[in-house]
């Protein structure tokens, strides 16, 4: 009766080297895309701000009307009954929430300190058929930086 002698190994340093180097590989490519979505979660806190004075402006164009909208009826914090908390800093990565213009354009501001470079969040109204659609604005900084 013949007993086979097994003979038990490890990996050799050239494998475990590979392993290595494809981790590395995987890990270079995934850090950048992963801080890139960090931020584009950390911005969607300046768009919820700039929506919440969406809404007052919505409702004060619906109680006052296109015609006293368009005279500048809803373009301020007072106007709209916003209080300061609605148009200061809302939270850590918002700077600040402005509303300006006769046709109220809002613009959320990023935090510098919070890894924004202040990048702006501009929406801007357009008035149809009794209605407003809000859209951004391609003067908006956070479009080039890829973040709304």
């Amino acid at each position: 009766m013949q007993f086979f002698r097994y003979v038990q190994r490890g990996f050799t340093l050239v494998e475990l080297m590979i392993v290595v180097a494809i981790i590395g590989i995987l890990a270079s490519l995934a850090l950048p895309a992963y801080q890139n979505y960090q931020k584009r979660s950390r911005f969607t806190e300046i768009i919820l701000a700039t929506a919440a004075i969406r809404e007052m402006v919505d409702v004060c164009f619906q109680s006052t009307g296109a015609t006293a909208f368009a005279a500048g009826t809803c373009d301020t914090a007072a106007l709209i009954g916003a209080t300061p908390i609605n148009t200061g800093a809302q939270g850590n990565f918002v700077a600040s929430v402005v509303i300006s213009s006769v046709i109220p354009v809002v613009t959320g501001t990023a935090n510098t300190t919070k890894s924004f470079n202040s990048e702006t969040f501009i929406l801007t109204p357009a008035i149809a058929n009794g209605s407003i659609k809000w859209s951004k604005d391609v003067s908006s900084t956070c479009i080039a930086a890829g973040l709304c």
